[in-house]
Parts: C-alpha cells; structure tokens; sequence
C-alpha cells in the first residue's frame, strides 16, 4: 500500500510552492509573525517602560540593600548581571520590532495594491458614466419637448387658419 505524503493532499496550495520535504516546526506558519507583533505592540507602550524601570529599580535595590548572602549581582562590578539581562532584552527586541515593521510594510503594500485598483476601477466607472450622460444629452436634443410640440401644433393651426380664410375669400370673389 502506497503511503500518500500529507503535503500532496493539499488542494489549497499551488503545486509550485508545495514544499517536497516539510517542515517539522512550521505548524501555523503565521504564528511567529503575530507574535512579532504582539511584542512589539507590547514594548512600545507606557506600561512597559514602567514594568522595565521598576523591574531595573528593583533589581538594584534588592543587589544594594539586602543581606550579602542574598545578592546575586555586585554594585562594586557595577550590576554586570542586569546589564546582561537589559542586552538580552534589547538583542531580541529589535529583530522582533523589525519582523513586525516588515510583516506591517507588506500589509500597507497590499492595502496599497487594492486602493490603486479601486481607484482605476472609480476612475473607468466615473468615465463610463460620464460618457453616457454626454450620450444622453446629446439624444435629449434630438427628443421632442413639450415647448417645441406646442409651438409646431401653433403654426399647423395658423397656417389651417390662413388657408380656410384664403379659402373663403377666393369663394367670395
């Protein structure tokens, strides 16, 4: 019995960009992305610059004021562990405010894509529209109004007018 890989029983993926081998830790490959996100979200608000500072507050109240036997990094050495600490921090926190700057950027290139075609899809409507109320116009001038219908029976009528006098002359004389 022939084992079907799970990758070829997607039907929801071109063939083209179907991976041969796949990979083990993908699972929901846009989970990553969102979490960029999330963290940087997160470090650009107030709350946590006040969480970081009292976090640093604390540590160096803890290292400076507490019994010597429960400190764990030294003033003297000028706190090296949360120096440590602060640039752990810093070297994730900028590759990950830059994924979320990316993942942003190509959203704003698709938004970008969709207003430029709505905007030719308005432009060609309007120009349709356009074209077709000069149409109007134009076949509106050809169309009989009221004014003018009115104006011809007034001339049908005087000119039957004329006639009959015409008429009655010529009988008379």
């Amino acid at each position: 019995m022939a084992r079907v890989d799970v990758e070829d029983r997607r039907f929801d993926t071109p063939k083209g960009t179907r991976r041969s081998v796949p990979f083990r830790g993908s699972g929901d490959s846009d989970r990553f992305g969102r979490f960029t996100e999330w963290v940087a979200r997160g470090m650009g608000t107030p709350g946590f610059l006040l969480g970081l500072s009292v976090f640093a507050i604390s540590w160096m109240a803890w290292n400076t004021f507490a019994p010597e036997p429960l400190r764990f990094d030294s003033i003297a050495i000028g706190f090296t562990a949360l120096t440590l600490v602060l640039s752990l921090q810093a070297s994730y926190a900028a590759p990950l405010i830059l994924l979320a700057q990316n993942r942003q950027d190509d959203r704003d290139r698709v938004q970008i894509e969709q207003d430029r075609q709505r905007a030719e899809r308005n432009l060609a409507d309007t120009e349709y529209l356009a074209r077709e109320v000069v149409a109007l116009r134009l076949a509106m001038r050809d169309v009989a109004t009221k004014d003018f219908i009115r104006s011809e029976l007034r001339a049908m009528l005087e000119e039957l007018d004329r006639k009959d006098e015409e008429e009655r002359e010529h009988a008379a004389s």
